[in-house]
């Protein structure tokens, strides 16, 4: 079973995560951050993982702490439900239309963290959420997930859309990644023996 469990207590949050690659995408996201809430929901239901995320964060001052954290924290549990990597296919990638916008994501599973993000939005805020934080999350799953993740914006205009586009991008293109290669299912994914 490729499934972890994360917990990561700080000074601004306190998160618990489990995670299981081989799942149908249920999910249980209650970090306070509706919106946020909402983006967790669509990472699951799109890649196939089923996600338990719980998060009590220093809302008070923001929601930057609390989407950040949540993401290293699923990065870390990423990594740990991945174990060695053997059988994955490990590239994946996505263009996503929804609505008005389109979203290209590409990602490798490579343990080498490097994010590419090509993504503007019309509003400084959806609701009271600040855009800003849809690349503070994915900078920080990437980094701590080892992902090679590039996610751009090819037409947009709602700013709803346009993250939500990114998250359904990415987890496509992840869903893809982690599944199974029916060819070389007993082998690392890397002329080099190991990622």
């Amino acid at each position: 079973m490729r499934t972890a469990k994360i917990t990561r207590k700080t000074a601004e949050t306190d998160i618990s995560v489990e995670i299981n690659l081989d799942g149908t995408g249920s999910y249980d996201n209650q970090t306070g951050v509706g919106f946020f809430d909402h983006m967790l929901d669509q990472l699951a239901r799109h890649a196939l993982i089923d996600m338990k995320v719980r998060c009590e964060g220093d809302l008070h001052i923001d929601d930057h702490h609390t989407v950040e954290d949540v993401g290293i924290a699923l990065g870390q549990a990423l990594t740990a439900a991945m174990g060695d990597k053997r059988g994955i296919v490990r590239y994946g990638s996505c263009l996503l239309p929804m609505d008005d916008t389109l979203v290209r994501a590409a990602l490798d599973l490579s343990a080498r963290p490097y994010l590419v993000w090509k993504v503007d939005f019309s509003a400084p805020q959806i609701k009271t959420f600040d855009t800003e934080l849809v690349r503070e999350f994915f900078q920080a799953f990437s980094t701590h997930g080892g992902i090679t993740l590039h996610v751009e914006r090819i037409d947009g205009i709602n700013a709803h859309h346009v993250a939500e586009a990114a998250f359904k991008a990415v987890a496509r293109a992840l869903r893809d990644a982690l599944e199974t290669d029916p060819r070389k299912a007993d082998a690392i994914p890397s002329t080099k023996g190991m990622l």
